[in-house]
């Protein structure tokens, strides 16, 4: 996730080897009263978004609300054209025969949710062409799972929490400056 901090922030990150071990060490880290910033993970790890303590999704909602825009539109460009500015009898039908049109309809409900989705998701994870993100170990895409805490917004010492990461299972504990 790409986040904005000032400059000359300071963190400390904590290296693990294992999932299950970061996993186990998230709760443990939190119980010794450090704030953590963020978990990365070459994988999603199940489980990881509670131990965090990260609020539910309402992400489903919004996937909603673009589908039924997009089901809206159609209909009513579809009754506009069809049944109001261009009417056709076609068969002896009615101009505007509801039936011809779900394909139609279903089809933009589809393309609207998608788009829209692409646009929550950048938007929400603060990411975009002039974004530049915070890397704390390039490991971490690769095999590695890093745990980032920031040092600004903990009461406990340097010393202190490197000693707690150390205990919680990670091989290494490194000092990160953006």
């Amino acid at each position: 996730m790409a986040t904005h901090h000032s400059d000359n922030a300071k963190f400390l990150v904590g290296i693990y080897d294992d999932d299950d071990v970061v996993l186990k060490a998230v709760k443990e880290v939190k119980n010794a009263g450090v704030r953590i910033h963020e978990v990365y993970s070459p994988f999603p790890i199940h489980g990881l978004d509670v131990a965090l303590g990260h609020p539910r999704t309402k992400i489903g909602i919004a996937a909603f609300l673009f589908g039924l825009t997009g089901f809206l539109c159609m209909v009513a460009l579809t009754y506009y054209t069809m049944g109001y500015d261009w009417p056709m009898i076609i068969g002896g039908k009615d101009p505007y025969a509801y039936p011809a049109y779900i394909p139609v309809m279903f089809e933009f409900t589809v393309l609207f949710t998608a788009l829209g989705m692409v646009g929550t998701f950048l938007v929400s994870n603060g990411l975009g062409p002039t974004v530049k993100p915070l890397m704390f170990d390039l490991r971490s895409t690769d095999n590695k799972f890093v745990m980032a805490i920031d040092l600004s917004k903990n009461k406990l010492s340097e010393t202190d929490i490197t000693s707690v990461l150390r205990q919680s299972g990670a091989a290494e504990v490194n000092v990160k400056q953006f």
